[in-house]
């Protein structure tokens, strides 16, 4: 695996890549994390992802083709509650379908915690949907993170998770 800094020429794979999920999650009853309609079609969300790609992404490569996307700032999103010092917050993590299983995820989570190791940053958080079965919460469970708070962000409530560096 290759990791790139990306940026807004990622963006149709991006989106390729988020409207592939979204499919996939709504065949499996999910639909509830990201809606059950391809986000390129949405203008809003289309901002969203442009908003992921122009600042802080990175692209994880196999054979030259994107297996994980992800999106660390030094802010967090308004919905998460404050803490009192420096932390990375982890905006995007999104692994293609055909590369779930591989590592990818938390081969990009580690690369995370080695960024905050570098630069002195003592926390690393991340939100996920804690709806449907609970697997993303256990998911970032089993990478070493612990569950903080549930709190609203937008027509539902997001799980965030904290791993100290």
């Amino acid at each position: 695996m290759r990791l790139r800094q990306g940026g807004p020429a990622d963006l149709p794979e991006l989106l390729k890549t988020f409207d592939s999920t979204v499919e996939w999650l709504a065949a499996h009853g999910r639909a509830g994390q990201w809606g059950d309609r391809p986000w390129s079609h949405d203008p809003a969300r289309v901002a969203l992802v442009e908003g992921l790609a122009s600042d802080g992404l990175w692209v994880a490569e196999v054979g030259g083709e994107a297996a994980g996307f992800l999106t660390i700032r030094e802010q967090a999103p308004d919905f998460a509650p404050p803490v009192d010092e420096r932390e990375l917050y982890v905006r995007l993590l999104l692994v293609p379908r055909e590369y779930a299983g591989r590592d990818v995820g938390a081969r990009l989570l580690a690369f995370t915690l080695r960024q905050a190791r570098a630069a002195g940053i003592p926390l690393v958080r991340v939100d996920c949907w804690s709806g449907g079965d609970g697997a993303l919460v256990r998911y970032y469970e089993s990478q070493g993170f612990t569950a903080t708070e549930r709190v609203p962000a937008g027509d539902k409530e997001v799980q965030v998770l904290e791993r100290r560096v």
